[in-house]
C-alpha cells in the first residue's frame, strides 16, 4: 500500500477541500550572429527530432478556463499553472497571493494591500491579510469586469484593473501603479488615519494609521490628495503612484525610501547566462538605481559585485525571514555545482556486496509486470523507478544476473504509458494551458492526486524520468527509440523558452524567486502555492539529469543540476527547522524539525496525510526516494542528529508503518550506521518506493570514517560533492 498520500483528501488537513493539475524545434540551424543566441529551450537541444513527440490532445472537462484573466494575446503560449499569482487566475481570482514583502488581493475594480503580521504556534506560522490599503480608481465604468494579466514573467506580473496597471514585481517595497488616463483615485484602509503629511510639491505624502503602521505616497508629478477618517481621494491624475511602508515607522529609514522612489520595475525576469549561476534582471523606468528586497536564501547565494549594495538596516519581516535591500537592477546568484552520479558518492565497500545481492535476488524476482493493480500516474511511477532503482545497485555491485530480468520488467511497465496503450490511464496534452495530463485526471479532478489540474507533476513525472534515463543507460537502442516521449516528459517541467512557440509553460513548477518549486497546480488556495515533499521535487530535477546523462545532453545536465542544487539550498534554508537558527518563532522551532507543508503564505506542521504528530510520516516524505542525490540533500549531520532524535519517539505510536520506519532508520544510519543496520534488517515491510535492497545499499554506502559536520568545514556538501 503506498504511503504517501494515502488519505490526501480527508479534510481536516486542508486548507480547502481537494478538488486539485520547447519550444518547437528549429528545422534549420539558426544562423551565425556575433553575440549568444537566445537560451533554447531544453527539448531542441543535442540531436532533437524535428517534429517534437506530442501525446494525444486532451479533452479535459476539469482545466478551469484561463481566458477571463489573461490578456487575449497570451491565450495562443502555454500558461503558467504553479505561479507566484495563481490565485489571480482562478475561480473569482480574488484570494491574496504573496508578492514579497506585501499580500496583494484584487478585486475586478480594486487592489489591496497587506503588510502581514505573522501569526505562530507550536503547530504553525502564518501570515495573516488586512486589507491596510486599497487603491481604486473614482467612477469605474465597469465595476463587474474582472482583472487582467497583460504580462507576466519569472519575477513579475503586471495586473489592469479598470483605468490602472499594476507593476506587481516580487521583492520591491513599493507597490506600482499607473494611472492610464486623468481620473480621481480612491485610497482607503481598514484603520483610522491619525495624520496625514504632504511635502511641499505635492509629490509625496506620509499618512500613519491607528495600527501603528507608516505609509509613503510617491507621485511622478503633483497629486492633489485630501483625507477623512480612512480614505484618501485625489483630483484628477494621471501618471504613477508608488506606495511603500516605512519598515518599523522608523523615521531613519525614510530617506532610503526617499531616494529610491523614481526608479520603479515594470517587469523582472531570470536568466540562465553562466553555468550555476542565476541572473535576475529587472526592466526599470523613471530616474536613479533600483532598490529591491532579498531573502534570506539570496543574500547566501548573492555573487556580490560593485554594482550592489546592501542595505544592512533597511529590512522588511516576512515569513521566509528578513527581507534586506539591494541596491541594483541585476543580480548574480550563484552555487556550487553538485555531483549528479547514477552510483552512490562515496562508494560500498565489497565486504557488504554478499548481503546486498541475497536481497536483490529475492526484489528481482518478485517484480511482476502483470500483478500491478495501480493505474496512478503516482505509484505508478513509483513502482517503475523503484526497479530502476534495483538494476542501478545490481550494477554497482556487479550482479549482473539480476540485470536481464528487471530491464525486461521496466520495458513491459514503462512502455504502454509512452505508446499509449495503458489500461486505463495514459498521459495526453492538454492545449488550454500548455501541458501534460493524465487520461483519469482529464476526466476527474481529484485523480491521480490531481494532476489532470497541474498538481504534483515534478513528483509523478520524476519517478517516470529516472526509470527512463536508467533503461535508456542500460538500452541505449530502446532509449534511442523512445527518446522522444521521454523528452516530452520532461519538457513539461523543464522547458526553458517561453511564447507562441513553446508547447509547454516555462519550468512549470519552479519558482525562480523563492529557488524551489510548488505543487499546487490550478487550485485556489487562501494560502496561495504549497510544497509537501522537497525531496520528491529533488528527484525530479535530479532524474532529468539523469536523464541528460544518459543522452549525452550536457545542456539538460547542466540546467538540471542548477536546479537541483537550488532546490536542495531552498529546503535546507525552509523546511529543515534547525535549533537556534532563528528563522522561524521559538515554539515552532522547539516542537518542529521539518516542516509538513510550506505554504507561500504559511507553514504547516501538519502533512496533506497525516496529523503533525506522525513525524516520522514528516520525517519520511522529506527523505523519499532514498537515492544517491539524498546524501547531499541530508549532508549536515549535525541536523540529521536533531532529525533522528526528534522523530524516532513517534515510532512507538501504535500503527506506525514499517515503510515509514525504514525513512528514519535510514537517516540514523547516517551517524549510527551499525544500530540502524540492525533496525533494517527487522523491518517487515517497505514503501512502495522503496526496498531492502535499497536499504542496505544505502547503509552500506556511508562512510564509517566521515563523522558528518556541525555547520561547516571540509564536510559541508558544496566543499564534498562539487565536481
Amino acid at each position: 500500500m503506498g504511503l504517501k498520500k494515502i488519505g490526501r483528501r480527508v479534510e481536516k488537513f486542508i486548507t480547502r477541500p481537494f478538488k486539485k493539475p520547447s519550444r518547437k524545434p528549429s528545422i534549420k540551424p539558426p544562423p551565425p550572429c556575433p553575440s549568444p543566441p537566445p537560451e533554447p529551450p531544453l527539448a531542441t537541444m543535442n540531436r532533437r527530432p524535428t517534429h517534437p513527440f506530442m501525446f494525444p490532445e486532451s479533452q479535459s472537462t476539469v482545466v478551469p478556463d484561463p481566458s477571463p484573466f489573461f490578456s487575449h494575446h497570451l491565450l495562443s503560449s502555454p500558461l503558467p499553472t504553479n505561479s507566484f499569482f495563481q490565485n489571480f487566475v482562478i475561480k473569482n481570482g480574488d484570494q491574496p497571493e504573496y508578492i514579497h514583502p506585501y499580500l496583494i488581493k484584487s478585486t475586478p475594480s480594486s487592489l489591496s494591500m497587506s503588510y502581514p503580521p505573522l501569526f505562530s504556534t507550536t503547530a504553525f506560522t502564518y501570515q495573516i491579510f488586512n486589507a491596510d490599503i486599497t487603491i481604486s480608481a473614482v467612477d469605474n465604468p465597469d465595476p463587474n469586469q474582472t482583472h487582467v494579466i497583460s504580462s507576466f514573467n519569472d519575477l513579475s506580473v503586471t495586473l489592469d484593473i479598470p483605468n490602472l496597471r499594476f507593476y506587481l514585481v516580487r521583492g520591491s517595497p513599493f507597490v506600482t501603479c499607473q494611472l492610464m488616463q486623468s481620473v480621481p483615485l480612491s485610497i482607503s484602509t481598514i484603520h483610522a488615519i491619525v495624520d496625514f503629511t504632504p511635502n511641499s510639491s505635492r509629490t509625496k505624502y506620509k499618512f500613519n494609521l491607528n495600527n501603528g503602521q507608516t505609509w509613503v505616497l510617491y507621485s511622478s508629478s503633483q497629486i492633489e490628495l485630501t483625507y477623512e477618517m480612512s480614505k484618501i481621494t485625489s483630483l484628477p491624475f494621471s501618471g504613477i503612484i508608488r506606495i511603500a511602508i516605512l519598515p518599523n515607522s522608523d523615521s531613519k529609514l525614510e530617506p532610503v525610501l526617499d531616494r529610491f522612489s523614481s526608479c520603479y520595475p515594470v517587469s523582472g525576469d531570470a536568466m540562465f547566462s553562466a553555468p550555476f549561476c542565476v541572473e535576475y534582471k529587472w526592466e526599470k523606468k523613471g530616474w536613479g538605481d533600483l532598490l529591491m528586497l532579498a531573502n534570506p536564501l539570496h543574500l547566501r547565494l548573492l555573487d556580490h559585485n560593485p554594482s550592489n549594495k546592501i542595505l544592512d538596516d533597511f529590512k522588511y519581516k516576512s515569513i521566509d525571514g528578513d527581507l534586506v535591500g539591494v541596491i541594483g537592477d541585476s543580480w548574480v546568484l550563484k552555487t556550487e555545482p553538485v555531483s549528479v552520479t547514477w552510483h552512490s558518492i562515496k562508494g560500498v565497500k565489497e565486504e557488504s556486496y554478499p548481503e546486498i545481492i541475497n536481497a536483490l535476488v529475492k526484489d528481482v524476482d518478485d517484480l511482476d509486470s502483470t500483478s500491478i493493480s495501480t493505474t496512478s500516474s503516482y505509484f505508478y511511477g513509483k513502482l517503475v523507478a523503484r526497479a530502476a532503482r534495483l538494476a542501478l545497485i545490481a550494477e554497482e555491485v556487479g550482479h549482473v544476473d539480476a540485470m536481464p530480468k528487471v530491464q525486461k520488467y521496466l520495458k513491459d511497465t514503462i512502455e504502454p504509458w509512452l505508446d499509449g496503450t495503458f489500461d486505463g490511464n495514459g498521459f495526453l496534452h492538454d492545449k488550454l494551458w500548455g501541458g501534460i495530463v493524465t487520461k483519469q485526471g482529464s476526466q476527474d479532478s481529484s485523480a491521480d492526486f490531481g494532476f489532470g489540474i497541474y498538481n504534483d507533476h515534478h513528483y509523478h513525472i520524476g519517478y517516470f524520468l529516472y526509470a527512463i534515463a536508467v533503461l535508456a543507460k542500460l538500452d541505449p537502442v530502446w532509449g534511442r527509440r523512445y527518446r522522444p516521449q521521454a523528452y516530452a516528459l520532461m519538457a513539461d517541467i523543464m522547458t526553458l523558452g517561453r511564447g507562441g512557440n513553446a508547447k509547454y509553460t516555462r519550468l512549470r513548477c519552479f519558482d525562480l524567486w523563492k529557488l524551489h518549486s510548488w505543487a499546487g497546480g490550478l487550485t485556489e488556495f487562501a494560502d496561495g502555492r504549497n510544497q509537501e515533499s522537497t525531496s520528491e521535487a529533488v528527484n525530479a530535477y535530479y532524474s532529468a539529469a539523469l536523464l541528460g546523462l544518459a543522452y549525452g545532453d550536457t545542456h539538460l545536465v547542466s540546467t538540471s543540476s542548477l536546479l537541483l542544487a537550488m532546490e536542495i539550498h531552498a529546503s535546507r534554508a525552509w523546511w529543515h527547522v534547525k535549533e537556534d537558527e532563528g528563522l522561524y518563532d521559538q515554539g515552532f522551532v522547539n516542537e518542529n524539525r521539518v516542516v509538513g507543508v510550506l505554504w507561500a503564505n504559511k507553514r504547516d506542521s501538519g502533512l496533506w496525510f497525516a496529523p503533525g504528530e506522525w513525524k516520522e510520516c514528516r520525517l519520511g516524505i522529506q527523505v523519499l526516494p532514498l537515492v544517491p542525490i539524498t546524501e547531499v540533500l541530508f549532508s549536515d549531520v549535525g541536523f540529521v542528529r536533531q532529525l533522528v532524535k526528534w522523530a524516532l519517539p513517534a515510532l512507538g505510536r501504535e500503527g506506525v508503518g514499517e515503510g515509514w520506519k525504514g525513512f528514519v532508520y535510514a537517516l540514523e544510519g547516517v551517524y549510527e550506521k551499525e544500530v540502524a543496520l540492525e533496525k533494517i534488517r527487522k523491518l517487515s515491510g517497505f514503501d512502495d518506493g522503496n526496498s531492502l535492497s535499497n536499504l542496505l545499499w544505502w547503509i552500506y554506502s556511508r562512510d564509517e570514517d566521515d563523522q558528518g559536520y556541525e555547520g561547516g568545514g571540509r564536510h559541508c556538501w558544496f566543499g564534498h560533492y562539487c565536481h
